[in-house]
């Protein structure tokens, strides 16, 4: 059996291991990747841009284990919920988490020193701080008029733990939480994946269970696109397909649901022209999410071979692999994550990943007895 503790472990560390297995080869393609690479199978990755002149990275470092936002901002929600002690919800979106992230120093791996969170996230997460700070919005339309992307899911996976077991609770959480940053199929992502960290729990789950779970929560483009993965994973894994096969197959089968393709660099040329790319819509859905479940489905659930072939698959390759880590770190606990590798994280990044999950394991296990003591209050009203 494995225990609560071990599954937040498990939890917080493919957090950190898929964020830094993807981020030296992030925004690179499938054959770009595969080109200069090979195949990436190590913490120990260079970056791509690591010859680039400083003012071509933006003065970053990656790989070696190096994280970024998508742990950053998954430590500042667990600070959040560590301080409070309870459920969560926009309002504590536009307050605490803002603090977390713009007013409270931390180190920032990439740039090797103590920052701020927001001086190194990307603008549709920086959004947080000009919604809820600068245009003091109704914190419950914070994520309206956002560019619709995954920066809410990257980071929700805590909520999926102080929801353990319950997912429709941690769905409508995530959903309640999120709607501060995110709208659309950006925050119906987030919604969902929350869901499948919080039924993962559950032991001996399995991954159909899983993705039957993506399935119930999600909807319109997000449930389609997470419905025809899936199912084409289930038919390449039958057939035995070979990754050149599984990648071709699944770009095909998301084109529908995010159109961009390959073409995820921001560009001069770009300005001015239309495009759906990152706009609201019903019939849209993020990558991450469904290539995530559908590696999962693809490899039958293996830890490393999910999170591998995630981010070698290219694109949003680190979130990818944090969408994939969270739901199997939950599934399995921390004794399927290397040693060699939990060292290198914690020491690359000066984080103690160990203890910020054993604290949250005991904040998570306060939350979740309090909800058990308000449903035999419940029981007895009946």
């Amino acid at each position: 059996m494995v225990t609560f503790k071990e599954r937040v472990r498990g939890i917080v560390l493919s957090t950190a291991l898929g964020d830094a297995m993807g981020a030296p080869v992030e925004k690179l393609s499938y054959e770009e990747i595969k080109k200069m690479y090979k195949r990436v199978e190590s913490l120990r990755t260079r970056w791509y841009k690591e010859d680039y002149p400083a003012d071509l990275n933006l003065g970053r470092r990656r790989g070696n284990g190096t994280v970024t936002d998508d742990t950053l901002m998954t430590v500042a929600l667990i600070n959040v919920y560590n301080k409070e002690k309870r459920h969560i919800d926009a309002y504590d979106m536009g307050n605490e988490f803002v603090k977390e992230i713009a007013f409270n120093k931390t180190y920032i791996p990439e740039f090797g020193r103590e920052a701020l969170i927001i001086d190194r996230l990307f603008y549709p997460e920086k959004y947080i701080f000009m919604r809820h700070v600068l245009a003091n919005c109704e914190p419950r339309e914070g994520g309206i008029g956002n560019m619709i992307n995954c920066g809410a899911a990257m980071y929700i996976a805590p909520v999926g733990i102080v929801n353990a077991g319950n997912p429709k609770a941690a769905y409508d959480e995530a959903i309640l939480f999120a709607m501060g940053h995110q709208s659309s199929y950006g925050l119906e992502a987030a919604g969902v994946l929350a869901a499948c960290v919080a039924k993962a729990f559950e032991e001996n789950v399995t991954v159909d269970e899983i993705v039957e779970t993506a399935l119930y929560f999600a909807k319109d483009g997000t449930k389609n696109a997470i419905r025809d993965l899936t199912a084409a994973a289930r038919k390449l894994h039958s057939e035995g397909a070979d990754m050149d096969t599984v990648i071709s197959t699944f770009q095909n089968v998301i084109e529908p649901y995010s159109p961009m393709k390959d073409d995820v660099h921001r560009k001069m040329e770009k300005v001015g022209v239309p495009s759906n790319h990152y706009t609201p819509s019903r019939l849209f859905s993020i990558e991450e999410l469904p290539m995530a479940l559908a590696f999962m489905v693809l490899n039958d659930g293996d830890y490393y071979g999910t999170i591998l072939d995630g981010i070698n698959s290219g694109r949003d390759t680190d979130s990818i692999g944090v969408m994939a880590g969270v739901i199997l770190g939950a599934m399995y606990g921390e004794r399927v994550i290397r040693s060699e590798d939990v060292e290198l994280l914690q020491e690359t990044n000066k984080m103690n990943l160990l203890e910020t999950a054993d604290q949250f394991s005991e904040t998570a296990k306060l939350i979740i007895e309090q909800d058990l003591q308000l449903n035999e209050k419940r029981k007895n009203l009946l």
